[in-house]
């Protein structure tokens, strides 16, 4: 394995020291790394500086010097950490210089057909893809190349025309990038670079075999950047198999992102958890609704304009441009409220969300930490809200211990006064729903004959009838 670069620091000085698995680079940071002293080409330093960009956070700090210096890169970072550049600068370096004259000047573009692209950026949604190409496509019009997004449910045809004039970077989703290279108008085996983004993402949704589609069609000159929340099962033997001694990197936990969040977890009634929901996105000026199903989310926006709350949905019936100008309201500010579900959201990035809330329970732990994640970003503070019938108390406790949490379940009404204020609301355990196992085992303990079976002392067998 390559020696990791020295790394800095992210400009945010609310970053705590990163930890890292067995083979992770460990680095303490303790001062700010420019983009000139990670090497980044001044041509790109420029542009970054020209955005505002002028120190590197430190997902970047860490992976940038290696990407250019020629290294496979795995990166374990979580969603809103700035990983989008920590690929993405290499990636348009590199480009830029394999296309530069060498007399200077301007890069030379290459026409195709088929578009021969030197870099790919393969992401799991089309939300995704837009969120990447809204971050690379600025900087690289700066420097005089070319990107293009391909992704599904958008016209195909359009997307051909555009790639046959030509294109350096193409940011995809698998299945439309397969689609395309089917019908002979994208070659991939000539890729200088391929970026895997949210890798573990695309291993839950069940890409796996067309990201190894895109992987044999490879030649092997070719860096890898994975980028990904975790680096265990499909991740790892994908690690295993397709990189070549590739230096790891990682910034955060699991565990860091829920520290930085403050979890509630209400009992709620029925009738009353619209209410609740509109009570919430009435206090705050974005919020994020989670549910497991399209109709609804379609169903609970309805009912939340009926109570005067001006909300919308995205999930994956919906055509691209309503997706995109309702995330783009969201973003903005002038819709208050996204009602998601959970694979619609999966390329949602939004700085500034106030709150998350679980209309509907998540599937397990980690689409937990998945959904609440679009809150407390990139060093920032937010509240994630459960809202648990009666039935799902349980279930939630349950989900507590999975990631490391122990707070009590109170219920709650949409009238509560302490709604207003949900970040600096602290539940009590005397108003528990449910009270805190171990302190039933410590009175379960302390009664006289505690632990012994019926009828008799303990270890005796138990007496049955005849």
């Amino acid at each position: 394995m390559h020696a990791p670069s020295e790394a800095g620091v992210l400009a945010d000085p609310t970053q705590q020291e990163s930890s890292s698995d067995e083979g992770s680079a460990l680095v303490q940071m303790d001062t700010a790394k420019s983009w000139t002293e990670l090497g980044v080409d001044p041509r790109l330093v420029a542009a970054l500086e020209a955005k505002g960009i002028k120190t590197a956070f430190e997902i970047q700090a860490l992976t940038v010097a290696d990407a250019l210096a020629g290294h496979d890169v795995c990166g374990k970072a979580k969603t809103g950490s700035g990983k989008t550049l920590a690929f993405s600068v290499p990636v348009l370096q590199r480009t830029l210089e394999a296309l530069t004259p060498p007399e200077g000047g301007k890069p030379r573009h290459i026409p195709g057909n088929p578009a021969r692209p030197r870099a790919l950026m393969l992401v799991p949604t089309r939300e995704l893809a837009l969120q990447v190409h809204d971050v690379v496509a600025p900087l690289a019009e700066l420097v005089g190349l070319r990107v293009i997004p391909v992704y599904g449910g958008t016209d195909i045809d359009r997307q051909i025309r555009k790639l046959q004039k030509g294109v350096e970077i193409i940011i995809a989703t698998p299945g439309r990038l397969i689609d395309l290279g089917e019908r002979g108008v994208v070659d991939v085996a000539q890729l200088e670079t391929l970026v895997l983004d949210e890798a573990d993402r695309m291993a839950d949704m069940g890409f796996m075999p067309q990201v190894e589609w895109v992987l044999r069609r490879l030649d092997d000159a070719h860096q890898t950047l994975l980028f990904s929340a975790t680096l265990d099962g499909a991740v790892d033997r994908l690690v295993k198999r397709h990189m070549n001694e590739p230096v790891f990197h990682e910034v955060a936990s699991d565990g860091d992102t829920v520290d930085k969040m403050e979890h509630r977890f209400f009992q709620v009634h029925q009738m009353d958890k619209v209410a609740m929901v509109a009570s919430i996105a009435k206090a705050n000026e974005k919020s994020l609704v989670f549910v497991r199903t399209k109709r609804g989310a379609d169903r609970l926006v309805e009912q939340l304009v009926r109570d005067g709350v001006k909300a919308g949905a995205i999930h994956g019936d919906l055509r691209q441009n309503q997706r995109e100008r309702t995330i783009k309201d969201f973003g903005s500010g002038r819709l208050p409220v996204l009602v998601a579900t959970d694979v619609a959201a999966r390329g949602i990035h939004i700085d500034a969300v106030d709150v998350v809330i679980h209309f509907d329970p998540p599937e397990d732990h980690k689409a937990y930490l998945h959904r609440s994640g679009r809150t407390a970003r990139a060093g920032s503070s937010g509240v994630v809200v459960s809202l648990l019938l009666w039935n799902q108390v349980g279930e939630a406790e349950q989900l507590q211990k999975k990631i490391g949490l122990a707070l009590p379940i109170v219920e709650m009404f949409s009238n509560n006064p302490a709604i207003q204020d949900l970040a600096n609301f602290k539940p009590s355990w005397d108003d528990a729903v449910l009270k805190p196992l171990v302190a039933k085992t410590a009175t379960a303990k302390a009664r006289p004959g505690a632990g012994r079976r019926p009828g008799g002392p303990k270890g005796a067998p138990r007496r049955g009838r005849r």
